[in-house]
């Protein structure tokens, strides 16, 4: 679990990212490359991405082994090439108790390249950028507009509900099943973590290809900044002209099949409107239609409705996962 404890002054130095950034998506997009789960919705664009990597992109699987990335790649800036001098500006220091941090658990001697990085060779510095634009351009450049538009969509829910209800309701919203409990803002996560702004404030950062739970870090202007899953949580890939719908779509509709891939995991009503930004009432139409059709069913928890795939709707899915465009979803 982590924890933020803010304070009044915290509170009142919230604020949203004002744009995308391009390192940090980069870091959750190529963590979500790495991952084996989701196959049925990322499987594809794992391999497709895997295959468009060029070799130059090679120095990330030296520099993260074993999934453990160094804290010097997390940087926020929305800018790319200001991203990749404040990766550089990080103290020497740092560099290299991160490197040795990540390289510990793994056996044998890092690569040449590493250990020349560990020294602060500006020759290894060159290879880390190259390695950062091209993976760039591979993964994330050919999608950047998407990116930049559900980041604003995300900023413009955020700020809706902040005006309409406060920031404590906003900062809840954003994650489903986060909570406050008096000035600490508690969020699930696979470890655990306090962080404390110290009046600094709270930045945020959406990102579309997130690994389902948030990530804190606290850099050298003092405020914690969270990244956190948000829009569709589907593969983002480029919209070509003359690209395929999913074979599902003319016969499902967009918003009934994105409920049904969004069903991999349960969800409930609000869940699902919270991701699709619809109201519950248009969920509601949707999932009934759906149950109707024996592809979901849905089930009452107190007072939450949760709605589950079943098995003729995941059979559905995966006997057209390979019809058009591979690994196409829906386009929005």
């Amino acid at each position: 679990m982590i924890r933020i404890h803010l304070t009044a002054a915290d509170f009142a130095r919230v604020r949203f990212a004002p744009g995308p950034a391009p390192l940090q998506e980069l870091n959750m997009a190529l963590a979500k490359m790495m991952r084996p789960d989701d196959a049925l919705l990322y499987g594809r664009w794992r391999t497709r991405l895997l295959r468009a990597l060029p070799a130059a992109a090679k120095p990330f699987s030296d520099l993260v082994p074993a999934g453990r990335a160094p804290a010097f790649l997390d940087v926020f800036s929305n800018d790319l090439a200001e991203g990749l001098e404040t990766v550089r500006s990080f103290p020497t220091a740092l560099v290299r108790s991160e490197i040795e941090r990540v390289h510990a658990p793994v056996p044998g001697p890092p690569p040449r390249w590493i250990r020349a990085l560990h020294r602060g060779d500006d020759d290894a510095w060159q290879l880390l950028h190259r390695a950062q634009r091209a993976a760039f351009d591979a993964a994330l450049r050919p999608v950047w507009s998407r990116i930049e538009d559900l980041h604003q969509e995300e900023f413009t829910r955020y700020a809706l509900t902040a005006a309409e209800q406060g920031t404590a309701a906003a900062l809840t919203a954003l994650l489903p099943g986060s909570r406050l409990r008096g000035d600490t803002w508690e969020l699930d996560a696979p470890w655990e973590a306090d962080m404390t702004p110290d009046g600094h404030g709270l930045v945020l950062h959406p990102t579309f290809h997130g690994l389902g739970h948030p990530f804190v870090a606290a850099p050298a202007d003092g405020a914690v900044h969270l990244t956190y899953p948000a829009g569709p949580g589907l593969p983002l890939v480029p919209d070509a002209a003359g690209t395929p719908e999913h074979p599902l779509v003319r016969v499902l509709g967009r918003t009934r099949l994105h409920i049904l891939l969004l069903l991999a995991e349960e969800h409930t009503t609000g869940g699902l409107a919270r991701r699709l930004r619809i109201s519950n009432a248009t969920v509601s139409a949707h999932t009934a239609a759906l149950r109707g059709g024996g592809l979901i069913t849905t089930s009452r928890a107190g007072r939450a409705v949760l709605h589950h795939r079943t098995a003729l709707g995941t059979l559905l899915l995966r006997r057209h996962s390979g019809s058009g465009r591979p690994g196409a979803p829906p386009r929005f």
